[in-house]
């Protein structure tokens, strides 16, 4: 079992492939300002649950901007993410999950806290 609050390597979605068959066949979901892509897998991954983090290049022009987008995602996912691992666990399943922020303004931390529960109780009743 991992550690409660981390997010090592193996469990980052970075394969460009398993990326492209989660956008093209996977299901989506928002909760404002997240929008969450998701998919089972077939094949054996190293860690239950792969997740990767992004925000848009068109909206948020400035590469400073995405990054700190992204490091507030994926703090809010390492601090909420336990129950989305013991649901697969549980099931026996391997899930991709991708999770793009989609709202036209910078967030703030606290924003993000509140919404990331709901968007993962969300990805639970989904894969159930």
């Amino acid at each position: 079992m991992p550690k409660l609050f981390s997010y090592n390597k193996k469990e980052k979605l970075k394969s460009r492939k398993l990326m492209e068959q989660l956008f093209a066949k996977g299901r989506s979901f928002s909760v404002f300002p997240i929008k969450v892509f998701s998919m089972t897998v077939e094949e054996e991954l190293d860690f239950p649950v792969k997740v990767g983090v992004g925000a848009s290049s068109k909206v948020f022009k400035k590469a400073v901007d995405r990054n700190r987008i992204k490091r507030l995602l994926r703090e809010a996912y390492r601090l909420n993410k336990q129950p989305l691992y013991d649901c697969s666990t549980e099931q026996k399943k391997q899930v991709a999950v991708f999770m793009l922020y989609i709202e036209k303004t910078l967030p703030n931390i606290t924003e993000l806290q509140t919404k990331m529960p709901l968007a993962i109780d969300k990805l639970i009743k989904a894969l159930s």
